[in-house]
Formats: C-alpha cells, structure tokens, sequence
C-alpha cells in the first residue's frame, strides 16, 4: 500500500501547535488548582510544573496565537481550504453512509475545534488584560479547555477510522505542498465530459468503495492519485489552465510563518507599550491627605484615578471579581494612596466565639487549613516588586500542595508565597485588626524554616511570607485544642484567651448580631475587644457569662512597632464601597520594603472575608513618580 503523507507546511503548523497547547495544558492545570473546588488536579501534581507557570501559560499563549495566524493564511494561500470546508455537500453527508458521513463528521469536528479555539483565546484575553475577571469568563476558559481534549482523542479515533494506521502516520511523513488544479471553465469542462463517456466501460471498478476527500489530504492530491492509477502515463490537460504566481504557491508556509511572527510581535508589543500605570503627583506638604478614610479631602480632587478589573477570588457575592480604584500623591517624603474597592458587605467578623453547653466553640469553615472563607474580616493588600515579570506572582508564587521540597505540604492544598532572592513588599490591611491605624507591613522572602507546630501541621506553614521585625497591636482571642464537633464549621476550644469585663457592653458593641457570614456588620459595630474593656480567662469569670454568648475573636492592645509599623492607615465603608487611605515614606531605608520610585511595580488584591481567596490581576501596575 501507497504510504501517505503530508505537506510539510501542515505537519510543522500540527506540531507546533501540539507542543504550544501541551505547554498551556499542563500550567493551566497547575494555575486551576488555586481554584478552591479543583485541588482534585493535585492528584497530577509529579507531572505539573512547579515554578513559573504563569509566565510559561502566557508565552504558550503567545505560540498559540501566532499558529492560528498563520494556519488562516495558510490555508488561504496554499488553497487547501478544501480541507475544512463545511458546504452542503459536506453537510448531507452526515446524513449519508460510510466515507461521507465519516467525513462530513471530521470536518464538523474541525469547526467545534475552531470554534473553541477561538473562545479559549478570546477569553484568555480578556482575563489577562482586565477586560472581564468573573467566573463565568474562567469557566469558559475552563470548560473549552476540556472540549480541546475531547477533540484530540475523538480526533486521533476518526482519522484511524478513515485510513488506518497509514492515516495516523501521515502527519510523520512531510511531502512537498502540491499545487492546486486549474480551475476547470466550460470548454475544458465539455471536453472531460466528452472523454468520461468515450471510455470503455471496462475501464472502471464498479466494485471500489468511492474515495471521499479527508479534511487532512487536498482534493489535488487525491485526484494526483486517482490519475496516476487509471493511467500511469501523464496526459496533457483538456483545456488550457490559468496561470497562477509560482513564487506564491511555492512559499506559502513562509509567508504564512511571516504573517505569524509578525501577528505575535505586535501582540508582544502592544503588551509592553501599554503598560498599566498609577502616576504618582506631588503636592505641597500641606496639602497632605488627612488618613480618616474620608475621600473628598483636597489632596485627592484633580487626581485620575487608575482602574483594573480583578477577579477570582472568594465570595464578593458569587462573583469572585471587584473594580479597584487606585489614587497616589506624595509630598517628597511620604506617599499617599487612595484605594477604593467593591464589597457589598462590611464583613468584622473574625473568627468569633460562641459559649455553647459544652463549652467555647470558634466559628469557622477552614480555619485550622489555613483556608478560612467564611468568618474572616475584609481584607486588602498591597505588593510592591522591582521585577517586571511578575505575571499573577510568577516569581512570588509557587502553586502546588508543597512547592518546597523538604518543607510540610500546605494543608489547604493550595500554594505558597516566597521568593528566589530577595524581598517583595507586601502591605495587608484588615477590617478589624487594623482598626488601631496600621496597614501590616510584611513581606515574601525565601522559604522560611518551618517551626516544630508547622512540622507537625498543627498550624499551617507559610513558605517565605512573614511580618518585618517589630510587634502589631492585635492578636486571636483562642488557642485551639483540637475539632471534636465532627462538623466544618466548629471547633473545640480550650478557652478564650481574655473574657469581656461587662458581657453587655461587648454585646452591645457587636453591633445586630447576625452570624451568617455572607450578612454584613451593622453601622458603628466592632468585632474587637481591647485589653482595657477585657480581663484574662479564668473559669470563675467563664462561670458568669451565660450560653449563647458571642465575643470577639480578635484582641487589639499595645502598639504597632519597628519595621512593622511603616505604613499608616484608616478606612471606611460606604455604600457597597471600601475606601481605604494609606500612607508610607518614599523609602524607608529597611532591606525587607521596596523604595517607592519610578519604575517600581505594584499589584493590589482585595479580601471579602476570606483568609487567603483574594482577587487577582495578571498584569502589574507601573509605578510612575512626579
């Protein structure tokens, strides 16, 4: 048998495409498993990248792109549109027998495959660049994802059903580009008609199946073939053919191959030119925003501000995505910034406590995996990196159920935070830990050591991310025993680390008590108690306080301190808005925090009472000084 083959043109598009999607695959599954309710990808997590992987995602995307390009012209300019076209005669087919419907199904294929090729990219794009963030845009990512794998297999059982193994094969055997047959017009069309009804019946095999064109070889080749085996000797063509540019034919896959390159380039270079950008605008020192959360102060009037989608994150009412605002001043010594955000919920409650009969019982959903996603306070944070490459935390976030070898597994089975070399600058403010006045100032570094609890996954350890050196002014009201309730959200206590001193001026300070997580917290409530309106536990007072008791879980006492204590801070909620005021020195002379200067990167996530789920963008923000 007739070895098949290819056009060279084909096979280098086909492969090249296999390697580019095979690469987009295997981060994209590695960058899914953040996603709470698909850590069941970590079961494939020995043949998952571990570093890199949104960078990898994206320059896969890149490739993918640039043969998509390029297979159009291709296909256009070699004239082997023939392969995918879908008219009706195609179409009948599927209602047909054997070859044609088999045909007419794979071409169906090759367009269910365009189709979502098209919406893998589309929607890629949109949330790489902001465009759109919710879940309904990563679900069609998600899903088209899947319907690509579909195809491959149903892909690779049609083509040996067509040709056998022979069919397979093809795509490993290259073979010159043929150039297409003359287009037939009516004199040449008569005369073939002449010849056909001058041929001796003899001549024709009325018992061979028909031979219906494969989306995978060109009508050309086929009729090539079909010639060559009715009469080895070439005949001169009926009527004259029309010229066509041989230079053209002869080089469509460099033409296509230009169109590609060029087509990816001027993507790569849009990206770069159009760089996310806060201006930072300088301003006398009198003009100096007063931190109270309030944003009609003078300082702020006149200021553009920069705005970016950010998506998939946790809650923010199903929707996982919120619009932040970004405003920046400085006065040569210190920067202001205004972040305003999306949340229809002013959420305090931080992991409180309930007296029941049997005891204090902590009301949470994860708390004990390092996942807490239900009673944890808003949140907001701030990273400031020199690296421009930091595509969603490309170089400060490692995904994986343990990304450091010989470090505890994490145990949400989610990532970590650290990096290489080096220090980011991470600033996190919290809705009812940082009531005092200060943004956290932390930081990602490299690994750290684990501590003999994060050995013994008693707490979870937490790769390089820690806070600067110095003291904060709150701490957790609990120490937890171990979860004996046999039920997600509860979790035995040993006791309450301080108890109120008046049980109903705590109760009245909570505000309307209302314990579902997704309600929001009553103007003028705190979910705090300090060191001055508390006394320590002690089983005498625990006696007098009655079931069905809610306090705080966070205690507020002392001050922030060292370097610590380098940001300032002060928020306020209004109308399904956070706006949060924040202020820092330029440079605060400390190895752990990053200079605020021109060129300087920044990325922003926000936290709706969620611990570690929060928004994301892919791109950074560009920091530009007046």
């Amino acid at each position: 048998m007739r070895q098949r083959k290819t056009d060279y043109g084909t096979i280098i598009l086909h492969w090249t495409f296999v390697a580019a999607f095979a690469v987009a695959l295997v981060t994209g599954l590695r960058i899914a498993t953040e996603t709470p309710d698909r850590t069941w990808i970590n079961w494939f997590d020995a043949v998952l990248p571990r570093d890199s992987v949104w960078i990898a995602h994206m320059q896969a995307a890149i490739v993918l792109v640039a043969v998509a390009i390029g297979y159009i012209v291709y296909m256009v300019r070699s004239g082997l549109g023939r392969r995918v076209q879908l008219d009706k005669v195609r179409l009948r087919g599927l209602f047909g027998r054997g070859q044609a419907r088999l045909s007419a199904v794979i071409a169906l294929m090759y367009w269910i495959f365009f189709v979502t090729m098209l919406g893998l990219l589309v929607s890629g794009g949109a949330l790489y660049f902001g465009f759109y963030s919710g879940y309904d845009v990563a679900m069609l990512h998600w899903v088209g994802t899947w319907v690509i794998l579909a195809f491959v297999v149903l892909h690779v059982l049609t083509q040996y059903k067509s040709g056998g193994a022979s069919q397979l094969l093809r795509i490993f055997r290259p073979a010159p580009l043929p150039a297409p047959p003359p287009r037939l017009d009516a004199v040449e069309l008569l005369g073939l008609l002449a010849e056909r009804s001058a041929r001796p019946p003899e001549s024709e095999n009325l018992d061979a199946p028909p031979e219906v064109p494969h989306p995978l070889q060109p009508r050309a080749d086929m009729r090539r073939d079909r010639a060559s085996e009715a009469d080895p000797a070439p005949r001169p063509p009926a009527g004259p053919a029309r010229s066509r540019n041989p230079t053209l034919q002869a080089n469509a896959f460099v033409v296509a191959a230009a169109a590609a390159i060029t087509g990816a380039s001027l993507i790569v270079a849009t990206d770069r030119l159009a760089v996310d950008s806060v201006q930072i605008r300088r301003i006398n020192p009198a003009d100096a925003p007063s931190l109270d959360g309030d944003t009609s102060d003078r300082a702020w009037r006149g200021v553009k501000p920069f705005s970016l989608l950010t998506g998939e994150g946790g809650n923010f009412d199903g929707k996982g995505e919120a619009r932040i605002e970004i405003r920046a001043v400085h006065d040569g010594t210190y920067a202001y910034f205004l972040f305003t955000w999306q949340d229809s919920t002013r959420s305090l409650k931080h992991l409180p406590l309930v007296k029941e009969g049997d005891g204090w019982h902590l009301l949470h959903s994860g708390f004990q995996l390092g996942d807490e996603h239900q009673y944890n306070e808003d949140k907001f944070s701030v990273l400031l990196t020199t690296s421009d490459v930091t595509l969603a935390g490309g170089r400060t976030f490692h995904p994986g159920p343990q990304p450091v070898a010989g470090a505890p597994a994490t145990m949400s089975g989610r990532g970590l935070h650290y990096t290489a070399t080096g220090y980011a600058d991470v600033w996190q403010w919290k809705a009812t830990s940082g009531a005092t006045g200060w943004m956290d100032d932390a930081h990602f570094g490299p690994p750290l050591n684990p501590t003999p609890m994060q050995a013994a996954n008693v707490v979870p350890y937490k790769g390089g991310f820690a806070p600067d050196p110095g003291t904060a002014s709150y701490r957790d009201n609990f120490t937890v025993e171990a979860d004996t309730s046999g039920g997600p959200r509860r979790s035995r206590l040993v006791a309450p680390l301080r108890l109120p001193k008046v049980v109903a001026a705590t109760t009245a300070a909570l505000g309307d008590i209302d314990l579902d997580p997704n309600h929001g917290e009553s103007d003028g409530a705190r979910w705090f108690m300090t060191d001055q309106d508390s006394v320590p536990y002690s089983t005498d007072t625990d006696a007098r306080i009655p079931t069905g008791t809610v306090i705080p879980g966070v205690i507020l006492g002392g001050e922030f301190s060292g370097d610590r204590a380098d940001v300032r801070s002060a928020a306020r909620w209004a109308s399904g808005h956070w706006a949060l005021e924040v202020k820092r020195r330029l440079d605060t002379v400390s190895q752990f925090d990053v200079p605020i200067k021109t060129g300087v990167f920044m990325r922003v996530a926000a936290f709706d009472h969620s611990q570690i789920r929060h928004t994301r963008h892919v791109r950074p923000i560009r920091i530009e000084v007046e």
